[in-house]
């Protein structure tokens, strides 16, 4: 006979979870798929222009490829090149010291061998109020809802749909009212909003729309999203005004790697940085608001036109701001966004990272303030 009796957590009963403090930590996964969880503390800031630390004992052939700071307690969700999302806790991800390699993903999560992680994201809370808005290689980009990706099966959900021969490569969280910009290899960047009418809200199983027109040769780096309370704040100055400030910084920051700063800038900005370790950040409102499909703008001018420099990353930066650079030798920077010089978007940046001849700059993860707060260090 059935049972008739039911077996339920009594009130105050501990959950695993309470047992865990609800620490900030780096996840780092690596092209070759291992995955380790380090205490954001392990890497104190460093100064501009030097040369960081070792992250993960990497192998030769191997890069690091994706790392972002979350706490304990968040859902990590994993995205894969073939539209497919993962899910763990944060802690249930192994812990490594700076030096280990890691943990195999595959003995975490369910991955055929032919797929590969392109994304993470992390998340506190599946709101009905938030979308997960995910751009693939090809330039596809569509919004679903947070809520949509709460209950992920233990072999994974279908996040989009993809054309043949697209893979998916970035997924960052956004409100309606926000907005997006995106950047290309060859320096340009388009920023449009996140609305219904630019980008309308699709299901799980849907490609998506147009992003941007790229030229020839060139690819997609990178996405983030600017929050729409700093939209309505922008000032909002007139482009001839921006092209004229413009020209007055390109010539001094020709003559001087310390260059000086726009004015009026109290941020958040566009902070760009080069595959050849150069950087800078820009105020926001230098990058106009556009329709989605556009060509974009210029964002950045390349110092080492000789050596074919490219853009590694464009990532959205507020005022006291860490960010973490890894390159694809496996050094970690960690250092302050205030370090590096704010120049206007067709200046070339400052040196942020020193690099040997055949390392580059592979991502940037931005740390919270108060991730920071217990160990400040010059």
């Amino acid at each position: 006979t059935p049972r008739r009796t039911a077996i339920t957590h009594a009130e105050g009963e501990i959950d695993d979870i309470d047992l865990i403090a609800n620490e900030k930590v780096l996840i780092l996964v690596t092209q070759q798929g291992y995955i380790k969880r380090m205490p954001v503390n392990t890497f104190e800031a460093q100064n501009r222009a030097t040369r960081g630390k070792a992250g993960a004992k990497v192998k030769e052939d191997d890069t690091i490829e994706h790392f972002l700071t979350c706490c304990d307690h968040d859902s990590v969700l994993f995205f894969s090149d073939r539209g497919v999302v993962y899910s763990l806790k944060a802690y249930q991800i192994p812990e490594g010291s700076r030096t280990s390699r890691g943990t195999p993903i595959v003995q975490m999560l369910p991955i055929p061998k032919e797929e590969k992680i392109t994304s993470i994201v992390s998340v506190d809370e599946f709101s009905s109020e938030e979308y997960l808005v995910m751009l693939t290689k090809g330039g596809n980009i569509k919004k679903t809802a947070l809520e949509a990706f709460s209950n992920i099966r233990a072999n994974g959900l279908i996040a989009i749909s993809l054309e043949e021969g697209d893979h998916l490569r970035w997924v960052r969280r956004a409100k309606v009212e926000d907005s997006i910009i995106i950047g290309s290899r060859h320096g340009m960047a388009i920023h449009f909003r996140c609305t219904h009418d630019q980008l309308r809200p699709l299901g799980r199983a849907t490609r998506g729309v147009k992003s941007m027109k790229l030229k020839a040769g060139d690819e997609l780096v990178g996405m983030d999203i600017l929050p729409a309370a700093i939209l309505d704040t922008l000032n909002t100055e007139t482009e001839a005004e921006l092209e004229e400030e413009t020209i007055e910084i390109e010539e001094t920051a020709e003559n001087s790697e310390e260059t000086t700063e726009t004015p009026n800038s109290t941020g958040p900005w566009v902070l760009i940085i080069t595959m050849g370790g150069y950087g800078k950040r820009v105020p926001v409102g230098q990058f106009r608001l556009q329709n989605r499909a556009g060509q974009g703008i210029t964002a950045t001018k390349f110092k080492n036109r000789k050596t074919k420099d490219q853009l590694a990353t464009l990532r959205i930066v507020n005022p006291d701001e860490e960010i973490m650079m890894a390159t694809n030798r496996g050094i970690i920077i960690r250092q302050s966004v205030n370090a590096i010089s704010v120049q206007s978007r067709t200046a070339t940046g400052v040196r942020v990272q020193k690099l040997d001849e055949d390392d580059a700059i592979t991502g940037v993860a931005v740390v919270p303030p108060d991730a920071g707060d217990a160990e400040d260090s010059e």
